[in-house]
This record gives structure tokens, sequence and C-alpha cells, in this order.
């Protein structure tokens, strides 16, 4: 296994066979000069995106970062996804994660008040990788 937490997600994988397939789809439709395949190709392609997003916002894709080695095996399931994940762009894109809940009260009841409310900033670990190289 590599060092780096990357691609070992459910959603990762089908996201990239579905658009490889698309690709294939799409290449075909250029050498054949296909209208048929060319807009095929490219709405498999686009399909490939939507189903990734929604393996995502189910808990099969990671959130953004580092996740700790235990949770690095392919089945693992994201456990935070139905909150959202701070720094995601697709559960932003998904109205997921834009706020935690001591923030939002906090805006809640600031806003009340007419009081604005400051963000904290995140911290999280550091890269597993880096740890073990001693930085």
């Amino acid at each position: 296994m590599s060092q780096y937490d990357e691609g070992h997600t459910i959603a990762g994988w089908t996201g990239t066979a579905i658009a490889g397939v698309g690709s294939a789809v799409l290449g075909a439709g250029i050498c054949t000069v296909s209208a048929v395949l060319l807009v095929g190709g490219l709405g498999i392609v686009a399909a490939s995106v939507l189903v990734t997003w929604a393996l995502h916002l189910s808990g099969w894709g990671k959130p953004p970062g580092v996740r700790p080695r235990s949770q690095w095996r392919m089945g693992a399931r994201d456990l935070t996804a139905r909150d959202g994940h701070t720094d995601c762009w697709g559960c932003r894109l998904a109205g997921r994660g834009r706020r935690t809940a001591a923030v939002a009260s906090e805006a809640t009841s600031g806003a009340a008040s007419g009081a604005a409310s400051e963000v904290a900033p995140v911290t999280g670990d550091p890269e597993p990788a880096a740890a073990e190289a001693g930085r």
C-alpha cells in the first residue's frame, strides 16, 4: 500500500471505471465520426461525475486530506459524510459541511442579538508520511 491516502475508495474507483468506459465510447465516436457515440460518451463521462459524487455523499468516498492508516482499506466507509466535510466542495454543493454546530448556533443567536460571530480555525492531525519521516 502507498504511503499516501489517495484513491483507496469505492467512490474513486467506481467513478474512474465509469469515466474510462465513457472515454472509450467517446474515442470510438471520434474515430468513427459518429455523433451518437460522441454524445453517448460525453453522457457516460457526465454520469461518472454524478455517480462519484453520490457515492461520496453516501459515505463511500473520503474527506479532504489524509485519513488515519486504519481507514485506508478499500471498503472503509466514511461515517462523517452525512454531516459534510469542512473543506469539501462536493459536500458544499450538496448543502453539507458549511458550518459546525457551534458556529451555526452562534450565528443563530448572534443574528437575533445583532452580534457578529467568529469562525474558529480548524486544526488536524499531521500527515502520517510526514510523521514517519520525523518532520
